[in-house]
């Protein structure tokens, strides 16, 4: 297998430097976002796939991965943060940190696989990723799997860009906020910030669920992401993930175990455009979500209600 310059540049940007893939031997292992940012270029996936190339798991990270996991992305958020702060957090810097995050779940042993990232590098113009949300790590890890290839944003809970230290990360990224606790309210939001981005050329990542939840249940997924992508007239994509190798936690929701045994996977499905009151195009996204999530190993609300 042949290395990019980015597979190897960005597996330093682990903090300890402990792991690594093989690359320019003369590169020194610094932590990323104070000595090593990443050109957006390097940072571009070039194919339509990818996935973990074989390594060897430090002893440290065998034993103990969540604390090993967490001490790296504790420190990745710190810096990003401190940045932020500072107005020097763009897109490049949030690739960065995010290509960090994957490296770090790579270096406890999980195994990454992505597919269909030429099914919207294929698309003119922005669009409207809509996708299930298990988990924390895809807020983590899509930045640098889209961004490079499409400038995007979020649409997330008031609560994040209020969320001590993350929020100065969350609030540089110019997310589309939502409070959940008034449905007409947020859509209006989501319909007036989204089509003011997407007329900007900046794409919009939506996760259209009341909360983060292993389990999908296609009757918590709303059609609000078919309805800005309609009003927009921009194409929506399709994502399928399972990313429960980072569990939600019982007490800090955002900190739950990580396991290494569990294989994360992100799928692109192919470009929508929305037609009429865009309720066949929904039901695409559900059936294409629905049905990764099978064949990955996941739980649909189908399957939990043949159980009982």
């Amino acid at each position: 297998m042949v290395y990019s310059r980015v597979e190897y540049a960005a597996s330093l940007c682990c903090a300890t430097g402990e792991h690594f893939i093989p690359g320019d031997p003369t590169l020194q292992a610094h932590s990323a976002l104070r000595t090593l940012l990443i050109p957006m270029d390097d940072l571009r996936f070039k194919t339509d796939s990818y996935a973990t190339p074989p390594r060897a798991v430090p002893l440290l990270a065998r034993l103990a991965p969540s604390l090993y996991f967490y001490t790296h992305v504790v420190k990745i958020v710190f810096q990003a943060s401190s940045l932020a702060k500072k107005g020097r957090y763009g897109t490049p810097e949030w690739c960065t940190s995010s290509i960090s995050t994957l490296r770090a779940l790579e270096a406890v042993g999980i195994r990454v696989e992505i597919s269909g990232i030429d099914k919207f590098r294929a698309v003119e113009g922005p669009c409207v990723f809509i996708g299930n949300h298990m988990s924390t790590l895809e807020t983590f890890v899509l930045p640098v799997i889209i961004a490079p290839i499409k400038d995007a944003t979020f649409v997330v809970k008031q609560s994040l860009v209020d969320y001590p230290i993350f929020k100065h990360v969350m609030r540089s990224r110019n997310p589309i906020t939502v409070g959940r606790m008034n449905p007409r309210e947020d859509l209006k939001a989501v319909l007036d910030g989204g089509v003011e981005r997407l007329k900007a050329g900046r794409s919009i990542i939506i996760f259209p669920q009341t909360t983060r939840t292993p389990v999908f249940d296609p009757e918590q997924f709303n059609s609000i992401g078919i309805k800005l992508a309609k009003k927009a007239g921009v194409p929506a994509i399709p994502i399928a993930l399972k990313t429960d190798a980072w569990s939600n936690g019982k007490h800090l929701k955002d900190f739950g175990p990580i396991d290494p045994d569990k294989t994360v996977y992100f799928e692109f499905g192919d470009p929508l455009v929305v037609k009429d009151r865009g309720s066949e195009e929904h039901q695409k996204i559900v059936d294409f979500i629905t049905e990764k999530l099978k064949s990955w190993g996941g739980q649909t609300a189908e399957q939990d209600d043949k159980k009982h």
